[in-house]
């Protein structure tokens, strides 16, 4: 079983319209793992039918049990958070604000503070409108976590392709280079990034470059969007040969991508033209990489 999984330095780039064309693809072949947990939207293209949910519990939280409140304030006092306000005269916990160290469960005098586990999203095993099954999850607002969820959105993925004998798992993954995206690629087999040619295309395409390389992660690159600043994609061009990361495909600038996520379709599906033929020839590259 080999992971792909298609990350970005900066949102927009067109990365998950490109990981679900992949994922039409590879067909039954595929598991597909949606771990943007932040900002979920493959089943806007892949539509599942969300047969399995459950919550997702991560971290701690502080309550306090008004009874045995004596409002003494030494969690007020403790709290560096500012998660203990005072409303209509009681103590009480701010969950926005919590960080769950459980300082102030350590110093009340009457224990009536406890650490109840923090909801932190909801977590789906679905089949897809083209019958493969899609992991994914979605974090709760405010929530914070999200190494975690996408660690358990992979680790659902990889045991349903091992169960099921299926030899992919396409992954779309975080953009940015924060914890989500080290939790995204840790482990895979293949890292392809996709980028624009914008000044911050290029400079966010550089840093996770840099962050892939100290996994010692085998990466290919795909620009998006490749006509719209041909300086700067002769920049980007530059940089992936002095790193010694493959180019495999460049995709020009097309409304067509628009209409097929209007028509909720994946852009081979909808398109006949140069950019399916170049994201089909790209797929076959990758599964020969891989």
């Amino acid at each position: 079983m080999k992971e792909i999984v298609v990350i970005s330095g900066k949102g927009g780039t067109g990365k998950t319209s490109i990981t679900a064309s992949f994922a039409v693809l590879g067909g039954k072949d595929v598991v597909v793992a949606d771990c943007d947990v932040d900002a979920a939207d493959m089943h806007l293209l892949l539509k599942p039918d969300f047969a399995y949910k459950e919550k997702f519990y991560s971290g701690k939280v502080a309550e306090i049990i008004q009874d045995e409140c004596i409002k003494c304030g030494k969690c007020k006092d403790v709290c560096r958070f500012d998660a203990v306000p005072i409303i209509d005269d009681n103590y009480v916990i701010d969950e926005l604000n919590c960080e769950g160290c459980g300082y102030c469960s350590y110093v009340c005098p009457t224990d009536a503070i406890i650490m109840k586990d923090s909801l932190s999203g909801d977590f789906f095993i679905s089949k897809t409108r083209i019958g493969n099954t899609l992991v994914h999850a979605k974090l709760a607002i405010a929530a914070d976590n999200s190494g975690k969820l996408v660690t358990q959105v992979r680790t659902e993925a990889k045991k349903i392709a091992e169960e099921n004998n299926i030899p992919y798992i396409i992954a779309d993954g975080s953009p940015g280079i924060g914890c989500p995206v080290v939790a995204s690629v840790t482990g895979s087999n293949l890292v392809v990034i996709v980028t624009e040619p914008t000044v911050s295309g290029l400079h966010d395409m550089s840093r996770v470059a840099e962050l892939i390389s100290k996994f010692g992660i085998k990466s290919v690159c795909i620009i998006n969007k490749a006509d719209l600043n041909r300086n700067i994609t002769i920049g980007i061009r530059e940089f992936l040969d002095n790193k010694k990361i493959p180019l495999i495909a460049e995709l020009p600038y097309d409304l067509a991508f628009a209409d097929a996520i209007t028509a909720g379709k994946t852009i081979v599906e909808h398109n006949d033209g140069i950019i399916k033929s170049t994201i089909e020839e790209s797929w076959k590259k990758i599964l020969e990489l891989v």
